[in-house]
């Protein structure tokens, strides 16, 4: 019996269309993208109000969101896109990393629907996955350039050689970035997700207030969140404590400025340091505004380009699978069915 992978009669062109699939957390996301750039359709089915009154994700809920959610926008990416599924030359998802059980609904569902055409499973990098979303910003994109990689799992600065080959330079020690954010919102009271409820609280106040810049001026490329986040726990408790009330907006945009302003400062030197022109934005926390504005504030003071996808890509979504899902179909690296979900996979 021949493998379902000599099965694939794989397209010659440039203008493949990929469908990526997304489940690695709350977000239940399929898009269809025509050649790694041109976004056909893009859905998103959230199920973080769900999560909300716990006040972070859930996996067994979000498992369950997933597989009510997975056919519905599958069907709908399909219909924004104008297509049959016959018309998909590739289905990518995400392979890890992410919350195990709501991975595994992605992986089954894109193996399942590969089988039924006879087309290539690709499996993709989360990690990977936001930094391609670089290319739907940006349609001249090419490596090398740098990325500052912002999220709830990951804080890192990478080079980006070429399309295949990245090199860590350099990344959080303890708790990432949208983790910290998380946690503060937490302390402040705030509702899940923490980091845009932080974001716009902080809108309201001013950075008043001196919380450490970990590893400011030391420790290279890397960074560190657990003493900032503790920081203001701290903050917080003795005022308390005291009896002396805290403006938590103030608060908030002290530790957002303390969190990201050594974001922007080490992502502005390691461009500079590698050579390059171009410094790419990605990851959730990329949505945050003020990250965006002081990154674009000291990169065009330098004369470094700053590419920062719209923030529906930057936050977990199909279209940046599906757009290095195509990197991978030029590459020929399909998965057979034994594929299996990863909760962690390399950074690099």
């Amino acid at each position: 019996m021949q493998k379902y992978t000599e099965l694939l009669t794989p397209k010659n062109t440039d203008g493949e269309i990929i469908m990526g699939i997304e489940t690695s957390c709350d977000e239940t996301a399929v898009s269809i993208v025509k050649g790694g750039r041109e976004v056909l359709s893009d859905v998103i089915i959230s199920s973080a109000t769900e999560h909300a009154v716990f006040g972070g994700v859930v996996p067994e809920i979000a498992s369950r969101a997933h597989t009510l959610a997975i056919g519905v926008a599958v069907d709908k990416a399909l219909k924004e896109a104008g297509l049959k599924l016959s018309d998909i030359d590739a289905f990518a998802v995400t392979e890890g990393a992410g919350l195990l059980g709501a991975l595994l609904v992605g992986v089954s569902y894109a193996k399942a629907l590969a089988f039924s055409e006879k087309k290539p499973l690709i499996p993709v990098s989360h990690i990977r996955g936001h930094m391609a979303a670089a290319y739907l910003a940006d349609k001249n994109l090419r490596p090398p350039f740098v990325a500052l990689l912002t999220s709830g799992g990951h804080t890192a600065i990478i080079e980006v050689k070429d399309y295949y080959t990245i090199e860590h330079i350099g990344s959080t020690l303890d708790d990432a970035v949208g983790e910290s954010f998380d946690k503060v919102a937490r302390v402040l009271g705030l509702k899940y997700p923490g980091g845009p409820n932080v974001e716009r609280l902080a809108k309201e106040g001013k950075p008043t207030i001196k919380f450490p810049k970990m590893l400011k001026g030391k420790g290279g490329y890397n960074f560190s969140y657990s003493g900032l986040k503790t920081a203001v726990i701290n903050y917080i408790h003795n005022a308390e404590q005291k009896g002396v009330s805290v403006k938590k907006e103030d608060v908030a945009c002290s530790f957002q400025h303390s969190a990201l302003d050594i974001l922007a400062e080490k992502a502005v030197l390691a461009t500079l340091e590698k050579g390059h022109d171009t410094l790419v934005l990605c990851g959730g926390v990329a949505a945050n505004g003020y990250l965006r504005e002081i990154v674009k504030t000291l990169a065009d003071k330098k004369g470094i380009k700053t590419v920062l996808p719209e923030k529906r890509y930057c936050t977990d979504n199909g279209s940046m699978i599906a757009a290095e899902g195509y990197l991978q179909y030029k590459k020929g690296n399909f998965a057979d069915l034994t594929l299996n979900a990863k909760a962690n996979v390399p950074l690099c």
